[in-house]
């Protein structure tokens, strides 16, 4: 066993290594996925830094802890006002969509790979959830985005999926390791956790938010701390009770980030960088458990899922589970396309090594290699896909300002941007004659890339972003002042 100093520098080493190498790859279009795992292969026993790791236990329990902080963070970080018009086919996808896929997986495995029924079932429910942070990753690297209602579809979609391939793959092994065990067991199983999972993390957000906005701590570091605390806390009561811990800490997530809270931009931060630590911890760990020389006796049969995975189970499961929507078969095959397999299926594979299911370990090194290759072939086509079936859209950056406003207690007001449309009534007025209501106030204003703090008697100009100061209640009244169109008059005129 290393001692505590020679752990602490071969960690940090690792972890600076995954960032040089993520950053200098950024243009390349690979998932960091596939770079950090990487890192811990080449760390690994049989990779030149030689550190023997084969503990799927410890493994297991790193990756429980790092999908607890990057569910949270991932609810923190969605909007429910662009997700709810697609709530339901999210819905969908991440319920029917994913039994969809183990089940045709499993059965494809089974007569193709001579696996038993259930084992097919097992490898099918383990691979079945999709990782949208992949996906946005390699967008970004190539300054694409996605369309709506395609964007907001997969991050809630990749989100809501995991409890549900957490538990087809719990209850698949309690199928073959008890036979006694009901699949109509299963169904009130899966029914009990799901609704503990969201009546717990809906319950316990709410009461999260009201001590965040309550109590007042003498340091601002204590936030952070208690909404982390707070994460911990709601995985671990669900889990206790028999809930989906994942479904509760995604839902907890989602439920604060879009409430009001103070000191709502450090918490975004903070989670933001723990999530990060997460993902490369978690992905570090599982590249240091694989065993490189094991997967080449995987090699065909993981092509061969991989391909049925990628041609045939997923673009299926997403057309039924969408069949209900008005989508066109473009946005159908994109989402069917860029169902990117990320470190969940590999953490849900150290489930059959510790329940000692038959075939665990061909198991594990095939859901390794299917990621893989998921990660690859998709993740380098994906920003061609998107252009090929016209659904991509340019990445807006968010603008960086360099001013900020925290909310406090005591403080009815937040810091809103705005922008001027070319063809509003306020074009060409100065700043005082907008009519602006009380306690707004515009702090600064970007035009042509360029800032600049306003007066009153500053004038307008169509596509001007402004930065305002503005109570939550006047938040409205800003945004329509500002979208009145010209009379008919003066645009044929030409006046602005």
């Amino acid at each position: 066993m290393f001692a505590i100093d020679v752990l602490l520098f071969i960690g940090a080493v690792l972890i600076l290594a995954s960032i040089a190498i993520a950053k200098a790859s950024d243009n390349l279009g690979v998932p960091t996925l596939v770079l950090f795992i990487a890192v811990g292969m080449l760390a690994g026993s049989e990779g030149p830094g030689g550190i023997f790791f084969d503990d799927p236990a410890l493994a297991q329990s790193i990756g429980v802890v790092a999908l607890i902080f990057i569910l949270f963070a991932g609810g923190l970080d969605t909007r429910w006002s662009d997700v709810r018009p697609v709530v339901w086919q999210a819905v969908s996808l991440s319920t029917i969509g994913v039994i969809l896929t183990a089940v045709s997986v499993g059965l494809f495995v089974h007569l193709v790979l001579n696996f038993s029924l259930l084992s097919g079932l097992l490898l099918g429910a383990i691979i079945s959830s999709t990782d949208a942070a992949a996906v946005f990753s390699v967008l970004r690297s190539k300054n694409v985005t996605l369309r709506s209602p395609l964007k907001p579809v997969l991050e809630l979609e990749s989100g809501s999926n995991d409890p549900m391939a957490v538990f087809l793959t719990i209850g698949t092994i309690q199928l073959i390791t008890s036979p006694h065990a009901a699949v109509v067991d299963l169904i009130w199983l899966f029914i009990v956790q799901m609704g503990l999972g969201l009546g717990i993390g809906y319950g316990v957000a709410r009461l999260i938010v009201l001590l965040l906005n309550r109590m007042k701590f003498s340091y601002e570091g204590l936030y952070p701390v208690f909404a982390l605390a707070s994460a911990s806390f709601v995985y671990g009561l669900t889990a206790l009770v028999g809930g989906s811990g994942f479904m509760a800490v995604y839902v907890a997530g989602l439920v604060v980030g879009n409430s009001y809270i103070v000191q709502k931009k450090s918490l975004f931060r903070f989670f933001d960088g723990l999530a990060w630590l997460s993902q490369i911890g978690m992905f570090l760990t599982l590249g240091l458990l694989v065993y490189p020389s094991r997967l080449m006796h995987v090699i065909v049969g993981g092509l061969l899922v991989s391909a049925f995975l990628m041609f045939v189970a997923r673009p299926v499961s997403v057309f039924l589970a969408t069949s209900f929507t008005q989508w066109g078969w473009r946005e159908k095959t994109l989402i069917s396309w860029v169902g990117l397999r990320g470190a969940v299926p590999i953490i849900l594979a150290t489930f059959p090594r510790l329940a000692r299911v038959p075939d665990a370990e061909v198991i594990f090194n095939l859901v390794f290699f299917i990621v893989l290759t998921s990660a690859l072939f998709q993740g380098w086509s994906l920003p061609a896909a998107a252009r090929l079936l016209k659904v991509d859209a340019p990445l807006r950056q968010r603008r960086k300002y360099p001013i900020e406003f925290e909310a406090t207690d005591g403080v009815d007001a937040e810091l809103q941007e705005f922008i001027v449309p070319y063809n509003s009534a306020v074009v060409g007025k100065p700043i005082v004659e907008l009519g602006m209501p009380p306690n707004s106030l515009i702090v600064l204003i970007s035009r042509d890339e360029r800032m600049m703090v306003p007066s009153g008697g500053t004038v307008l100009e169509p596509g001007d972003t402004l930065l305002a100061l503005v109570s939550r209640e006047q938040i409205p009244r800003v945004r329509e002042i500002l979208s009145e169109r010209r009379s008919k008059e003066d645009s044929e005129s030409g006046e602005f």
